[in-house]
């Protein structure tokens, strides 16, 4: 395949029989390679015209994750309390929820909604 591309390039290859031309007796030049027309993946849109956006979407992604990756990291679980992570287990559960973990429930909650936002952002913005 790589003969015939550079056939279709330089006239020398082509005057050349196919069984005896390899890539290495032929020496490429800038001008043979903007000839070959290779192409990389084309940009979205939004790559195009706002690539500070792409990159603001990709840095707020990690920082949730990091975040959520924290905030799921120092939740305790119902049955420990803010006082088993501390000290010990406590073994009564006539309190429900303490004040701190239930904002911090709240704002977990709120950071993983964020993060699945963000990621459909970036999955939709192509990058």
């Amino acid at each position: 395949m790589l003969t015939a591309m550079l056939a279709a390039v330089t006239p020398a290859a082509a005057a050349a029989p196919a069984a005896k031309a390899t890539a290495a007796a032929v020496q490429l030049t800038p001008q043979m390679l903007q000839n070959l027309n290779l192409h990389y993946q084309a940009q979205t849109p939004l790559q195009q015209h706002a690539p500070w956006l792409t990159h603001l979407l990709a840095a707020l992604f990690v920082i949730a994750a990091v975040a959520l990756i924290g905030l799921l990291a120092i939740q305790t679980t119902k049955q420990e309390g803010l006082s088993g992570t501390i000290g010990g287990r406590v073994d009564a559960n006539y309190r429900g929820r303490l004040g701190f973990e239930g904002q911090l429930a709240k704002v977990t909650g709120g950071v993983a909604v964020a993060f699945v936002v963000i990621a459909t952002l970036v999955s939709l913005s192509g990058i």
